[in-house]
């Protein structure tokens, strides 16, 4: 299967500590790079993950709260001095221009690169980018500021050849990609050689969504039906659900409800207050609802 990787820079709420680092995720599909948030700290923890900066095709924001977003004026300065010259897309919230583009004319003015700022309406699902592999797609989340999670779905991929059969049945290259597309073949003397047996089928869809910060929006989990893997903040137990509320966060028992009924193949919970030394706490709170649920840690590298 083609690479489809979610690398975990930084997982913890508004406080870094010396254990985990505020919100940045890197998701690694086919080799192009696509920054999730970008956290004080967040170009350090980049260069620690040994992925190659050169790569990032753009970076996406949820919302414009410092835990969210003071690492990113600091990397673009220092992709101006390792000379990067493709250009950069950011997409976020309202204000993002407002904010960080005098930031870019003061401290990235000499960059030999363009950065190009793109404000989203949270208020609706839109897709952002799209290429030959994956369709990337706001989600409206509920913050205390505007805010908004992004789903990452891959495209289909075609049919895999059997060069067996291929070879057995003489079939010429220039027929290759007809094949993979879902064509039958027809002998010289006439015979219909079915597709599936020329070929097995694709390998599955994949995708990923992240969500952070938010309250619990159950209208999320139609968003997110038979999701591969997502990744939804936790940053407090039950116990706090009133805090929780009172501060547009989620619990985990929250967080698995949406999994549960998103039916979601995996829960990676994150985003976690610092007011928990252990977060297994959030950890047996999810599972109890929903069984395939993990804990993220800064530095994981998650394959879908």
């Amino acid at each position: 299967m083609e690479k489809f990787e979610i690398h975990i820079l930084g997982c913890g709420a508004a406080l870094p500590t010396p254990k985990r680092l505020s919100s940045s995720q890197i998701v690694n599909i086919r080799e192009k790079l696509f920054m999730l948030d970008c956290a004080e700290g967040t170009q350090m923890a980049l260069r620690r993950s040994h992925l190659s900066f050169s790569h990032l095709q753009a970076i996406f924001l949820t919302h414009l709260h410092g835990d969210h977003v003071f690492g990113l004026i600091g990397m673009l300065s220092t992709f101006g001095l390792l000379g990067r010259i493709q250009d950069l897309h950011i997409y976020g919230p309202q204000d993002l221009t407002r904010i960080f583009q005098p930031q870019i004319d003061y401290f990235c003015a000499d960059s030999p690169y363009k950065i190009i700022l793109h404000e989203i309406d949270t208020k609706t699902s839109q897709i952002l980018y799209e290429d030959r592999s994956v369709t990337i797609t706001s989600l409206p989340l509920s913050h205390r500021v505007p805010c908004c999670g992004y789903l990452f779905q891959e495209k289909p991929t075609p049919r895999h050849i059997r060069r067996d059969m291929i070879d057995f049945h003489h079939i010429p290259v220039s027929q290759i990609n007809n094949i993979k597309a879902g064509m039958d073949w027809i002998t010289d003397d006439g015979t219909i050689i079915p597709n599936d047996r020329l070929t097995t089928p694709p390998d599955p869809v994949r995708s990923y969504a992240y969500c952070t910060d938010t309250t619990y929006r159950p209208a999320l989990a139609k968003l997110l039906q038979n999701i591969t893997c997502l990744y939804h903040e936790a940053t407090f137990a039950q116990e706090h659900a009133l805090l929780a509320k009172k501060t547009h966060h989620s619990t985990a028992a929250q967080a698995a409800q949406i999994a549960l009924d998103a039916h979601a193949g995996k829960l990676i919970l994150g985003h976690f207050s610092s007011r928990y030394k252990s977060e297994d706490i959030l950890l047996q709170e999810a599972q109890q609802i929903f069984s395939h649920t993990l804990l993220a840690e800064d530095g994981m590298k998650i394959e879908l």
